[in-house]
Formats: structure tokens, C-alpha cells, sequence
């Protein structure tokens, strides 16, 4: 499970570390919670491996993928994505037209973020930084 704020990283980390190993939930992509709830289903039941590529801010976001993953047996693996606004706003104007969030969502979002903590059902929690040669440095979460 991917946690940060808009343009962090999250959907290239996808690309570069689990594309051919995981399906993507997104719900940019499936453009409902009906579709991710049914793709999150699908994987469940055939234990598939798969990645929720969301911002995913609050624990109660992380809830609705946390509970039936750990319900059925899955190990959960969270990886945030170090959310500094200045960052991601830079990030987010150098996107393509139709790729970018209204500049307004990120701070929005930075206020809403809750950080993850293993007693939400994580096995294994990790920080994602973006390096300023668009490479990934992570580590093991520290508290």
C-alpha cells in the first residue's frame, strides 16, 4: 500500500519496483470505488499480489484495503512517500496537462495526511524519498 500526498512518486514507484509483479489498484484508473472495491475482490480471491496506488491518507482509507488483506491472509507492506508540498507542487506542474491535480488538492491533501503506524495491520512499514535524479531512495520506517 502506497500513503502520500499527489505527485510524491507513488505511481512511478509502481512502474519502476512492482509492475511486472503486482496488479495496480488506482482508483484514478477505475474511476469508482465500486470498480476498486471489485478489483481489490478479484485479487483477494486469487491471491493475487497487487498494489493500492492511492493516496491512501487516512487510516480509515487504509482500513477498507488493510482489514480483508490481513482477513485473508495477505501480507501487508506499507510504503510512504515523504509528502513535502513545495516538492510535489514542482513535481505536479512539470506533469502533463492531463496529469496534473489542481494545485489547491495538494495542500488540501498534506492536511488531511495521517502518517502509518503498524498497529493499523502493517507488517512492514518503509519511507519512500524521490531523489533529484527521479530515482527512489527507501528505507525501513523509523519512529
Amino acid at each position: 500500500m502506497f500513503i502520500g500526498i499527489q505527485a510524491t512518486g507513488k505511481s512511478s514507484f509502481y512502474r519502476a519496483k512492482f509492475f511486472r509483479t503486482h496488479v495496480r489498484i488506482n482508483l484514478d484508473m477505475l474511476r469508482t470505488r465500486r470498480r476498486e472495491k471489485l478489483l481489490l475482490d478479484a485479487c483477494i480471491a486469487g491471491r493475487s499480489d497487487f498494489v493500492v496506488d492511492n493516496t491512501n491518507l487516512t487510516r480509515e482509507e487504509r482500513r477498507i484495503f488493510i482489514a480483508p488483506a490481513r482477513a485473508a491472509g495477505f501480507r501487508v507492506v506499507g510504503y510512504y512517500f515523504e509528502s513535502k508540498v513545495a516538492d510535489a507542487l514542482r513535481r505536479n506542474a512539470e506533469r502533463l496537462a492531463d496529469e496534473r491535480v489542481p494545485d489547491k488538492a495538494i495542500p488540501g491533501s498534506s492536511n488531511r495526511l495521517e502518517l502509518p503506524a503498524p498497529e493499523e495491520g502493517f507488517d512492514e512499514l518503509f519511507y519512500v524519498r524521490l531523489t533529484d535524479h527521479n530515482q527512489f531512495s527507501v528505507e525501513k520506517w523509523k519512529l
